[in-house]
């Protein structure tokens, strides 16, 4: 068991072993202020993101950076040790005891004030997104080792926030350190309630898990649910005009939108626990659209133009696509597309600098691929989400493509919609064709409020 997180209590990594007889032991803590998540998120704070939201798009930017910074890093604010373990120099930082994660000190070793909150982007933030990016997935690497050398075991559990830092999985699980890692889904701190909660039933109370290893949450669709006598009632009592079809018809006719260009909110079953949107609560288009990453951003989810898409694809031909043949139902793992799969950049192409990399096709499938051929990925299994995967494979049976797009459904600053009066009021908020609630579709089109719809919402920008 590998935690790494902001801070607990005191806390912030532990490592320990779990089996049948002895249950959970932890062998060895950090302690606050020294602290990866912590570091993670001085860096965020400072490159103008929002603490404890906008670590994932620091995740996302570093990939147009160069990492320029990992010796400063390493030589002035961390001490790094051979078991992973480190210490940071608090002479740079202001969490503590301070409003602000990082102080003047900070400021003059990265050559300036922090970057002001929706200002431009330059090339000293990327460069200090991927710098720390490539920090972290060194102590991660370097825990690893250490836990696998000290314990001999085969498998590896990670929780906590710096868990949801799905480019340091997909490093750790390609370094072969250990056979196979899981990752709670909620891996943050709501993970932990049902960390507790299952202790408790497996030690107090002595019952073992009857599940197959690492599939105990079955897709972690632990939400709530609305079947189609529900949305049947919200849509009559609102006078919205929808079309209700069987599965057959419904999945031929989305995939058939989705081929054609067509934004979909995909509205279905049970929502998901954790961060990650995973085929219920989804916004899903076209994967080999050139436009499709740039049109989801600024008309969808009204958000910055570099972060981005994640691919949903059929696990039965992940590698088909993707470098790797290890499932990721939770989209926790980044990996690379298929080397077949890519397109060579053109000399021009090669020499662009910054977000201009945006510009560039780099595969068969752009609006999922990252600028250095990576992508966050999801399998779809049929046995854990039968509908989501039974309407890839139809967009399949129609273009010879078994990935599409999938982004949470929401905008920028709102949660993930968790109820079909929520879903509806973000349809109309945006510039989605076609929304999907269970068996019910909905056109842009034919709704009478679509011509009010307004951009945001009534929260805070992340």
């Amino acid at each position: 068991l590998l935690t790494i997180d902001g801070v607990g209590e005191w806390a912030t990594s532990s490592w320990g072993v779990a089996d049948r007889d002895t249950g959970v032991r932890l062998l060895s803590e950090l302690h606050f202020p020294h602290s990866l998540g912590l570091l993670y998120s001085a860096f965020t704070y400072f490159t103008g993101f929002r603490v404890n939201s906008g670590e994932y798009k620091l995740m996302g930017l570093a990939p147009y950076g160069e990492p320029r910074y990992v010796q400063t890093i390493l030589s002035e604010l961390v001490e790094l040790y051979e078991d992973g373990s480190f210490r940071l120099n608090m002479r740079y930082f202001n969490y503590p005891a301070g409003l602000t994660m990082t102080n003047r000190r900070f400021a003059r070793l990265f050559g300036g004030a922090p970057r002001t909150p929706e200002g431009p982007l330059t090339q000293r933030e990327m460069d200090m997104a991927r710098s720390v990016q490539e920090v972290t997935e060194l102590i991660v690497l370097k825990m690893a080792r250490h836990i696998r050398k000290e314990t001999g075991m085969r498998h590896l559990c990670l929780a906590g926030g710096v868990a949801l830092n799905c480019v340091a999985n997909g490093k750790l699980l390609r370094s072969g350190i250990f056979d196979d890692i899981w990752i709670q889904p909620a891996a943050g701190d709501a993970g932990g309630a049902l960390g507790a909660a299952l202790q408790v039933w497996h030690e107090r109370y002595k019952r073992p898990s009857r599940a197959p290893y690492g599939h105990i949450q079955q897709g972690s669709y632990l939400g709530p649910a609305y079947d189609d006598e529900k949305i049947g009632r919200f849509l009559r009592e609102n006078a919205i005009p929808a079309t209700r079809l069987d599965d057959t018809a419904l999945y031929a006719t989305v995939a058939e939108a989705i081929a054609n260009g067509r934004v979909i909110g995909w509205f279905q079953g049970r929502m998901e626990f954790g961060p990650r949107a995973l085929g219920n609560r989804s916004i899903i288009g076209d994967a080999r659209s050139p436009e499709m990453q740039k049109r989801m951003n600024l008309k969808i989810k009204f958000r910055e133009s570099f972060r981005p898409f994640a691919p949903s694809v059929l696990a039965e031909y992940v590698n088909d696509w993707f470098e790797t043949r290890h499932c990721s139902p939770y989209m926790l793992l980044v990996t690379e597309i298929k080397k077949e799969r890519r397109r060579t950049p053109q000399i021009a192409e090669n020499r662009l600098q910054g977000l201009d990399k945006l510009k560039v096709q780099r595969s068969d499938i752009p609006a999922v691929t990252h600028v250095d051929y990576s992508a966050r990925l999801q399998t779809v299994h049929r046995e854990t989400n039968p509908r989501y995967h039974a309407l890839i494979s139809a967009f399949y049976q129609r273009t010879g493509c078994p990935v599409i797009v999938n982004t949470s459904f929401n905008v920028r600053g709102e949660p993930i919609v968790e109820s079909p009066q929520q879903a509806y009021s973000c349809f109309i908020r945006t510039e989605m064709d076609m929304l999907v609630l269970g068996n019910y579709i909905l056109r842009k089109e034919e709704q009478p409020s679509a011509q009010q719809a307004v951009k945001g919402g009534p929260f805070e920008l992340d």
